[in-house]
């Protein structure tokens, strides 16, 4: 799916990380659960506003190596579905050349635990220097994703997860 959009994508400016940071959060009376991916691809097109970001499940690190473990096996199930994907398009029309702090949105589809599903997602991009900060927050609701949870553990994991982006692009040489 990413050559895809590098191939429609090839004759705009790209900007790219592939050390982008996802970070999740879950929260109940019982227990706190976080994790952190820093290693997460992102392709942004100046030219359209097309943007693509795709992430593996298993860098996903946690305080903890049993919860890890329980996350790629018994949740994501990290061995049939490996990535988790986001493909869309910036709706705002930004200066690129221009520093500045710009709100955007991108209407696309989230590719994650084998089921897709569109989204928008809100966010902000500060535009310095050369390069391209993007954050973004959001909640995935893991019945959306058909990602089910053991009721044995069902008062320790929160049924809607908070989701934070920040990736700093910068120019993709060629």
């Amino acid at each position: 799916m990413m050559s895809q959009l590098l191939a429609v994508t090839c004759f705009g400016q790209l900007y790219s990380t592939k050390t982008g940071e996802t970070s999740f959060f879950s929260e109940t009376p019982l227990e706190n659960i976080s994790a952190v991916n820093k290693q997460v691809l992102v392709l942004l097109n100046t030219a359209n506003g097309e943007i693509a970001i795709k992430m593996q499940q298993r860098g996903f690190h946690f305080p903890n190596k049993l919860m890890e473990e329980h996350f790629n096996e018994n949740y994501m199930e990290t061995g049939k579905y490996p990535s988790a994907v986001f493909t869309g398009k910036i709706k705002e029309t930004v200066d690129y050349s221009k520093d500045g702090i710009y709100p955007v949105h991108a209407d696309g589809v989230l590719d994650m635990h084998g089921v897709r599903q569109n989204r928008s997602l809100k966010g902000q991009m500060v535009i310095s220097g050369g390069q391209i900060i993007l954050t973004s927050d959001f909640d995935v609701k893991l019945a959306d994703h058909q990602i089910e949870v053991p009721k044995l553990v069902i008062a320790k994991i929160a049924e809607t997860i908070a989701v934070k982006n920040k990736f700093i692009l910068v120019l993709k040489k060629t």
